[in-house]
């Protein structure tokens, strides 16, 4: 007997059998196959019905967001056995007759199910994170794209452009903890990581120390103006953003999955200011530059928020799934052409290597280390994960090159005073170093 499997959304896993009459799918009560009710699918979104012979159809019932059938919007057609059906952000996959779950190979067949839920979910998040945030859609992306990677990101941006307002819905639409931590002059890295205190029993008079958690135990950490502190308090920070816990009196306490550091810094206002050392900023993923709105959006920010509103926020993604998305980051295969491509860009920042072009040696003193092919890498993969796609390009590593390598090099005196900044260095590299030919195989 035909029948659908559910590979992802609501109700995971279960089978249900096609019989003689139609299989209506949707959020309504009375639909044979119901989908999550907060989802976006519509009440009564699609149908299988059979056409004959024991073949079978899929129609779209003038649903609001579609029916994909192998990632084609569709409104009528057949049914072939491996056919994936896309209702919201559930996943169904038809088949002829009965049959066991085949192991899938190296599990590309579960990688597969996680990236397909990932590219309907992405839109799901940049939809509830445009209710608050208004614009800066690529932001948000670049966001996403460091989550899935299990990166950090610095932010850099003027007073006013809704930077904690960002992290703080993304925090709420991923489901998870945010804290916030305003960096000042007198913070001390007990003020962050935590501290011992001495309690005593008043049966036993027994003293003991126990440790109270910081702040950084969360899962988004917003180190808000990280360059007003002292360089002794940015280094607290370090251990917990490379190793994922923090040591504190000789004991070693682990911070929970996933642990996202986002830190901001506001390039006005510079003195007295304690920039952070090129060490700590290689441990940044991504330095985001965020700029003003554009007209229209800052016509729609005056006019939304200057009214009453609620938002009310869905909740997309949580933890688990969260940690599921980085492993299949990690899981995606990547091709040698795209890796070579993506080493030797970065090498090129570098004024020593042979394939630098003439313009690093003249505007750059020390280019990025091996940190950056490393994120260039899985920002790549993440970018193809976010947007539902097993094969990894060139045009991923490219998308990335900028947030990854605008903080790994440092200009000269040159650059400087002709007005280069990296930015603009990084645009000429894309535009001089050639993807890898025959001759590089």
């Amino acid at each position: 007997m035909a029948h659908i499997r559910i590979k992802a959304g609501f109700q995971c896993g279960t089978a249900f059998p096609l019989l003689e009459e139609k299989l209506v799918i949707g959020r309504a009560p009375d639909c044979q196959l119901r989908v999550d009710v907060d989802g976006p699918a519509s009440r009564y979104h699609a149908e299988v019905y059979p056409a004959g012979n024991g073949a079978w159809r899929i129609k779209d019932l003038r649903s609001l967001n579609g029916t994909l059938l192998n990632k084609e919007r569709i409104e009528d057609a057949p049914l072939h056995p491996g056919d994936r059906i896309m209702v919201g952000d559930s996943i169904f996959e038809f088949h002829a007759a009965p049959q066991p779950e085949e192991p899938a190979p190296a599990g590309q067949e579960d990688l597969r199910d996680v990236i397909d839920q990932m590219s309907l979910k992405t839109k799901r998040i940049e939809a509830e994170i445009a209710k608050a945030i208004i614009g800066q859609k690529e932001i948000v992306r670049q966001l996403l794209t460091a989550i899935v990677s299990n990166g950090h990101v610095l932010m850099i941006g003027l007073p006013g452009l809704a930077k904690t307002l960002l992290v703080r819905t993304v925090a709420d639409v991923l489901d998870l903890r945010f804290r916030r931590i305003q960096f000042t002059p007198d913070l001390m890295p007990s003020d962050i990581t935590g501290t011992d205190i001495l309690e005593s029993d008043e049966a036993t008079g027994r003293k003991e120390y126990r440790f109270i958690k910081g702040p950084i135990f969360t899962h988004i950490l917003l180190a808000d103006e990280i360059n007003r502190t002292p360089p002794k308090t940015q280094a607290a920070l370090l251990e917990a953003m490379q190793e994922h816990c923090v040591t504190a009196a000789g004991e070693t306490y682990p911070l929970d999955p996933p642990f996202f550091v986002l830190a901001t810094q506001n390039p006005l206002e510079q003195e007295g200011t304690y920039p952070l050392p090129e060490a700590q900023l290689d441990r940044f993923m991504f330095s985001i530059t965020i700029d003003y709105p554009s007209e229209a959006d800052e016509e729609t920010i005056a006019r939304v928020t200057t009214q009453p509103r609620t938002l009310d926020l869905h909740k997309i993604l949580d933890g688990p799934q969260i940690l599921e998305l980085q492993a299949a980051v990690r899981n995606l295969p990547i091709s040698d052409h795209v890796v070579k491509y993506a080493t030797r860009l970065v090498r090129a920042t570098r004024p020593g290597d042979p394939r630098a072009p003439e313009f690093i040696s003249k505007w750059v003193h020390v280019g990025a280390g091996p940190r950056a092919s490393q994120y260039l890498i899985l920002a790549a993969k993440a970018r193809a994960v976010i947007e539902g796609r097993l094969l990894v390009t060139t045009d991923d590593v490219r998308a990335n090159a900028r947030p990854v390598l605008r903080h790994r090099m440092f200009t000269n005196f040159t650059a400087d005073s002709e007005g280069v900044n990296t930015d603009t260095i990084v645009q000429k590299l894309l535009e001089a170093v050639p993807e890898p030919g025959e001759k590089d195989y």
